[in-house]
C-alpha cells in the first residue's frame, strides 16, 4: 500500500499542501546555505516541520520528530516514505542557529503565505481587529535581578510635544525648552536571569511570571494580518501605532480599527483620526467618587475656552502640561463658601482643576463621524 493511500482526502496536512506552494522558500534562502560540504537538509521541510509542530499544537520540536516517526500524515507532508530516516530533533535548532536566526526569514513566509490568501480574495484589511495574550515563558519567576532602565519613548511623543508648544504659545504660554520634554525618566524593573527577553508581568496578586505579549491585529474573519512580539510587562497601547502601520504596509489600510479599552487614549485616537480610520472603541464609564460630580457636570465652552461648574463660576484656563493636558481652574476665594463645595472637590486649597486634552477635539470629531 503507498503511504498516499493512508492519508485522508480531508486531512488538515493535504490541505496545506494544496493550498500553499512550498518551492518559494528556496529563494528565501537561497543566501543562507553554500555548495560547499556535505547535502543539507532540504530547508522546505525544516520549514513543514515547524508547519506541524504549530499547526497541531505539539510543544517542542523534539516532540514533533516522535509524531513524524509514527504519524503518516505528517511524513506524507514532508515527502518522506515508510522507510526514510527522520532528521534528530537538534537538526532544526542548528540550523535555527546558523542561519535562521535574527532574519526576517519566518516574517517573510507569513506574508508570502497571507499574500495568496489575500490574492484569493480570503482576507480583507476594511474592519480589523486588535489584541494581544501573553504568553508565560520559560523561566522562574522567582530568578531575576533588579535594574534600573531608561523609560521608552512613546511612538507619539515628538508630535505631542510639537503640539503641546503649540498650545501653549496659542494661550500666551512661554513653550516647554526641549529639555523638559527630553528628561531622562527612568523606572525599576526585574529582569529574568534565564530569559532576559522577557518581562515581568503582573496581572492580579496569584498572576504574577515572566512573559511575552503577543499583539495581533486580524481581520473579520479571524486571519491575522500582522504580529508583534514584546515583552510581557510593555503596555497594549503602545503597540497599536507601529501594528497598524504593518498591516498598512503589508495589507493595505483599513477603514475601521476596533481595540478594547486597553487602547482608549488621546494618542491612538488621534493618531487613528489623523490616518482617517474610524476608531471602534468601548464606552467606559465614569469613575468618579461616589457623591461627587462627574466631569460631564463640568460643561466646555469652546468659544471662550473655559469650563462653568454646576454653581455657574467660570473655571479658566491655566496652564497645558507636559502630557498634553490643558489644565482649567476655579476661583478658590469663591469656592471657599460654595454650598457645592463637598461635591466638587477634597483639595485642600478649595479649588477644583478640570483637564482636557489638546486631542480632545479629535476625539470628539471621530466620535460624531461614526
Amino acid at each position: 500500500m503507498a503511504l498516499d493511500q493512508l492519508v485522508p482526502p480531508n486531512h488538515l496536512v493535504r490541505k496545506m499542501e494544496a493550498a500553499i506552494d512550498f518551492t518559494f522558500i528556496y529563494d528565501l534562502v537561497k543566501d543562507m546555505y553554500s555548495e560547499v560540504g556535505r547535502p543539507s537538509i532540504d530547508p522546505v521541510i525544516l520549514v513543514k516541520l515547524t508547519f506541524i509542530q504549530y499547526t497541531f499544537g505539539i510543544r517542542s520540536m523534539r516532540k514533533t520528530i516522535e509524531e513524524v516517526e509514527t504519524n503518516m500524515a505528517y511524513r506524507w507532508f514532508l515527502g518522506y516514505g515508510f522507510h526514510d530516516k527522520v532528521p534528530h530533533f537538534s537538526t532544526f535548532g542548528k540550523n535555527y542557529e546558523r542561519r535562521f536566526k535574527d532574519t526576517d526569514l519566518f516574517e517573510q513566509i507569513f506574508y508570502r503565505i497571507l499574500m495568496t490568501a489575500a490574492n484569493k480574495k480570503l482576507i480583507s484589511a476594511e474592519h480589523v481587529f486588535v489584541d494581544s495574550t501573553h504568553v508565560k515563558a520559560s523561566a522562574n519567576k522567582r530568578k531575576f535581578e533588579k535594574k534600573i532602565v531608561r523609560k521608552e519613548t512613546r511612538a507619539y511623543q515628538g508630535r505631542l510635544q510639537e503640539e503641546i508648544n503649540q498650545d501653549r504659545e496659542n494661550h500666551g504660554k512661554k513653550p516647554f525648552p526641549p529639555d523638559k520634554f527630553d528628561k531622562e525618566e527612568t523606572k525599576e524593573i526585574k529582569e529574568s536571569t534565564t530569559d532576559s527577553e522577557s518581562g515581568y508581568y503582573v496581572k492580579d496578586e496569584r498572576t504574577k511570571q515572566f512573559a511575552y505579549s503577543f499583539h495581533a491585529a486580524a481581520d473579520r474573519n479571524g486571519f491575522v494580518l500582522g504580529t508583534i512580539v514584546t515583552p510581557g510587562n510593555t503596555h497594549d497601547s503602545q503597540i497599536l501605532e507601529p501594528l497598524v502601520e504593518q498591516v498598512i504596509e503589508k495589507v493595505g489600510k483599513p477603514e475601521a480599527v476596533a481595540a478594547d479599552a486597553a487602547y482608549k487614549t488621546p494618542a491612538i485616537t488621534s493618531y487613528l483620526f489623523n490616518k482617517e480610520i474610524i476608531p471602534a472603541l468601548p464606552y467606559t464609564r465614569p469613575r468618579t467618587k461616589e457623591g461627587f460630580f462627574r466631569k460631564q457636570d463640568y460643561v466646555y465652552d469652546e468659544h471662550f475656552d473655559c469650563y462653568l461648574c454646576p454653581s455657574g463660576e467660570t473655571l479658566k484656563y491655566s496652564t497645558t502640561n507636559k502630557e498634553g493636558y490643558r489644565e482649567y481652574k476655579s476661583p478658590k476665594q469663591i469656592c471657599t463658601t460654595c454650598s457645592f463645595l463637598s461635591r466638587c472637590t477634597e483639595s485642600k486649597d478649595c479649588q477644583k482643576v478640570v483637564t482636557r486634552h489638546i486631542w480632545k477635539k479629535q476625539i470628539i470629531c471621530v466620535i460624531i463621524k461614526m
